[in-house]
């Protein structure tokens, strides 16, 4: 794929959403922190419902210590892995009041030092909530760009590479949000729906569905 159908594909991603953003709900950086470490293997829906009974009660670091595991494990039992993801939450809270005054830090190497956060969740961090050009590459971004030849990779790290060298600059800070969102919804995994797709003459995936 070359440099000009890669920038008319994210053209017309953003002709189509200019403002995309997460689905998941949040005001503060440290809401989408606790929200994205509860997202692993559950809906943006599913966490939203859970953190509409969290937040209201605690939303910082050191209200969520206050509240206690138990009383955490009950705002968001409804959550795959709960118990797992309450833990980790619950270390990151200690580590953000202990070592960053109850802040979320702004560095891939802090984030990526709490418990529960790793590349991809740091990338929506520094991305959603500070602002930067980073693309956190999860399944559907990873199967959108081999798909599509956008950027071709054999793992999550080598996608995300090829994506910071390939994306535009002037798009780069959105890429990761339309990525995902047409992953979500129209090149979706078992049957992309291609007849309606904003990119179809520009996507190079050889099996093509009419959907």
């Amino acid at each position: 794929m070359n440099a000009q159908k890669r920038f008319e594909i994210f053209a017309r991603l953003r002709e189509h959403n200019p403002e995309p953003t997460t689905e998941l709900h949040w005001e503060t950086p440290f809401e989408l922190l606790a929200a994205v470490l509860l997202s692993a293997q559950a809906t943006d829906v599913g966490v939203n419902k859970a953190t509409a009974r969290l937040f209201p009660v605690a939303n910082t670091p050191q209200a969520i210590i206050e509240l206690g595991l138990d009383g955490l494990k009950e705002h968001i039992k409804t959550i795959g892995l709960y118990n797992t993801k309450a833990e980790n939450l619950m270390k990151t809270c200690h580590l953000l009041v202990e070592k960053h005054g109850g802040e979320v830090p702004r560095t891939r190497a802090a984030l990526e030092a709490l418990p529960g956060v790793g590349r991809k969740t740091a990338n929506v961090i520094l991305n959603t909530a500070f602002g930067q050009p980073t693309i956190a590459v999860d399944t559907h971004i990873f199967r959108v760009s081999n798909r599509t030849g956008i950027a071709r990779g054999k793992d999550v790290v080598e996608v995300e590479k090829k994506l910071l060298r390939h994306v535009p600059r002037e798009f780069r800070q959105d890429a990761h949000h339309w990525l995902i969102l047409h992953g979500r919804y129209t090149c979706v995994a078992r049957k992309p729906r291609c007849g309606s797709c904003v990119i179809e003459d520009l996507c190079e995936f050889k099996e093509k569905t009419e959907l």
